[in-house]
């Protein structure tokens, strides 16, 4: 392990402390609303290490660690909730943690290394960049995973219906997303070591049936979490509903284009690539 990956531990450490002597001062509001005040002060230490060492990349991991900091506190609190129930949505999102934080370890090679996108973003925002990434890049991803662990407040704590079809739905939803990102990311890393070029494109393996297969398994995972909440309480309403459509829009919306106009400058086969692909679904192996 490098300084640079302990130093981010020490940060996140020193985040979710800040988080947890935060909640004393917010106990009279909803429970979900002392995580998300919680959430966001975790947020702010970490966009001081960030705005310390001139990288925002300190933030990356956040996303893949806070979810799991909510499931613990959650299930803490005392409430009606399932207890397989608990044990299974923790399962979902203790796979998924661990997962996602171990690859950005593995591609992170230390205080040098930067995302493209934020690199991008500096050079198109000037002086207006550290503004823009605490706003965008560090409290705008924030309230989106928030928005998407709103059913687990239904799920781990309110939620009283038994056990369900919903559940298992919700777990296999849940586990199979986590094994997709997991094969594509492995598929990714292995094209990387192999490729002669940078210019190649990947079209093998889960990348021959849809462009984004980590996106996919990354949406799949929220809505494993949305499922949960739907089976202990049996209805949904705007709130729960927020975070999985808002994580669909991020991916289709913003992520999606982004990195495809990257893609289709870096590799010239990517155009046909793209034109013989589906982006997400996988309806078939290849378009018609």
């Amino acid at each position: 392990m490098t300084r640079a990956h302990l130093l981010i531990i020490v940060s996140y450490m020193l985040a979710l402390a800040a988080a947890w002597f935060t909640l004393p001062f917010v106990s009279e509001y909803h429970v979900m609303v002392q995580v998300l005040i919680a959430d966001v002060v975790a947020t702010i230490v970490i966009f001081a290490f960030s705005f310390a060492f001139s990288n925002s990349s300190f933030y990356d991991a956040y996303w893949s660690v806070i979810p799991i900091a909510i499931v613990a506190y959650l299930v803490a609190l005392p409430g009606d909730a399932e207890t397989l129930r608990q044990l299974m949505l923790a399962l979902v999102i203790g796979l998924w943690g661990v997962r996602l934080t171990a690859n950005w370890a593995y591609t992170w090679s230390g205080l040098d290394h930067v995302d493209w996108r934020y690199i991008n973003l500096q050079e198109q925002s000037g002086i207006l960049w550290w503004p823009l990434s605490f706003a965008g890049v560090h409290l705008f991803p924030t309230i989106l995973v928030f928005l998407g662990c709103i059913p687990m407040y239904h799920a781990l704590v309110i939620g009283d219906h038994p056990i369900n079809v919903f559940d298992y739905i919700a777990l296999a939803v849940g586990l199979v997303s986590v094994w997709i990102e997991f094969q594509s990311d492995r598929e990714l890393h292995r094209f990387r070591e192999t490729r002669s070029s940078r210019a190649e494109v990947l079209d093998t393996g889960l990348w021959a049936w849809c462009r984004h297969p980590n996106y996919l398994g990354e949406i799949g995972v929220w809505v494993s979490v949305l499922l949960f909440g739907y089976a202990a309480v049996g209805y949904l309403d705007y709130w729960m509903l927020s975070g999985a459509v808002s994580m669909v829009l991020l991916f289709t919306v913003v992520s999606i284009p982004m990195i495809e106009k990257k893609l289709a400058a870096d590799k010239p086969g990517y155009a046909d690539y793209k034109a013989r692909s589906f982006s997400l679904m996988p309806l078939s192996k290849f378009k018609r």
